[in-house]
């Protein structure tokens, strides 16, 4: 297996540089006695040995996979930009302005973490912004919240989450399709919208 990490887009900028991009290798069954070699003549052909191949297994490589696209990436992440946005609705303030505080601001800190992490983002916003995110982020990922996500972890290793997954494919995807059809219609997606289609004509 060669897996690139990061977003097409990102991948395909970086390769187009000449720089390449993170890359993971595994070898599950060996074979021919050489398929490590083979594996990483392919991540060199790709550009990912400029910036560095890290060797894993399968099963490695799915569960964090899976777990980080549903704790914090995709799934974590959404939650606590949807829970925001209403907790500032309700308390009366204007739809627009909490989308750009909880919603559009949240890039400008990713990118942070990402070149150069954590702590480079903490020196890199106001101390108020500091202070007011060490103090509270506990309150918000609680030890409750880390019980959850060691929950989700053991779904993920036992495969009760590959089961439900399955059946929900299986069963014409019904459970998905109405949880797309009713976030589409929050008003955070409604207010993101007109806020984006400002942002292309300006």
């Amino acid at each position: 297996m060669v897996a690139p990490k990061g977003p097409g887009r990102m991948v395909r900028k970086t390769y187009e540089d000449g720089f390449g991009t993170p890359c993971l290798i595994a070898v599950e069954k060996d074979a021919s006695g050489s398929a490590k070699e083979v594996v990483l003549a392919l991540a060199k052909a790709l550009g990912a040995t400029k910036a560095g191949v890290i060797e894993t297994t399968f099963t490695e490589e799915t569960e964090t996979d899976l777990f980080g696209e549903q704790v914090d990436l995709c799934g974590g992440c959404t939650e606590l930009i949807k829970g925001s946005f209403d907790t500032l609705v309700a308390a009366g303030y204007q739809p627009e302005i909490a989308y750009f505080e909880v919603l559009h601001e949240m890039k400008l800190i990713t990118d942070l973490i990402q070149a150069g992490g954590l702590e480079y983002m903490w020196k890199n916003v106001s101390d108020t912004a500091e202070y007011g995110g060490r103090t509270r982020g506990p309150r918000i990922i609680t030890k409750d919240t880390r019980r959850e996500m060691k929950k989700i972890l053991k779904e993920i290793q036992s495969e009760k989450f590959a089961k439900e997954w399955i059946k929900e494919c299986d069963g014409g995807m019904k459970k998905l399709s109405k949880m797309r059809k009713d976030d589409a219609e929050l008003q955070i997606e409604a207010v993101g919208g007109k806020l984006r289609k400002m942002f292309k004509t300006a």
